[in-house]
C-alpha cells in the first residue's frame, strides 16, 4: 500500500484550509485517510503551519512520500531538511525539471558626458535663464 503524505481541502468557499494527512495514494484527495498529521492555513499572514513533527518523520522513515506542495510546507516548518528533503520523490522530480531562465533586456548604458578639461560648468542659479545678455 504506497502511502502519501498529502493536503485534504477543507474550509468555505474561496478560503481554503488544509489538513496534512497520511493516506493511501489510491484514495480520493478529501476520502479515507490513516492518520491526521497537521493543518496548514495559507490565507493567513505568515501562513499557519501547525504538523506533528514526531509523527510526520515516523511516516517519512517508513516510506511515505510527501507531496510537492506537502515537502515544501515540510521545509518550511523545519521539518525537512538538507538530505532529507533531497531524498523525497517530490525532490527528484523537481531537479530532472529544466531550469527557466529569465531573459533580462539590458538597456545601454548612456555614457556621461563630460565638460572639456579647464573649463568649469556653468551653473544657472535660481531666477537666471541661460541665454546670454546683450550688453
Amino acid at each position: 500500500m504506497p502511502v502519501k503524505i498529502r493536503l485534504m481541502r477543507m474550509g468555505k468557499t474561496k478560503q481554503p484550509t488544509y489538513r496534512v494527512v497520511a493516506s493511501d495514494s489510491r484514495s480520493p484527495r478529501n476520502g479515507r485517510f490513516i492518520e491526521l498529521l497537521g493543518t496548514y492555513e495559507p490565507r493567513k499572514e505568515p501562513s499557519g503551519i501547525n504538523i506533528n513533527a514526531d509523527k510526520t518523520m515516523k511516516w517519512l522513515q517508513n516510506g511515505a512520500q510527501p507531496t510537492e506542495r506537502v515537502q515544501k510546507v515540510l521545509v518550511a516548518a523545519g521539518i525537512l531538511t538538507g538530505e532529507a528533503a533531497d531524498k523525497t520523490l517530490a525532490a527528484k522530480k523537481m531537479a530532472k525539471r529544466p531550469v527557466k531562465h529569465k531573459v533580462v533586456k539590458e538597456t545601454p548604458v548612456e555614457e556621461a558626458t563630460e565638460a572639456p578639461a579647464g573649463e568649469p560648468e556653468a551653473v544657472a542659479e535660481p531666477g537666471q535663464t541661460e541665454e546670454p545678455s546683450q550688453s
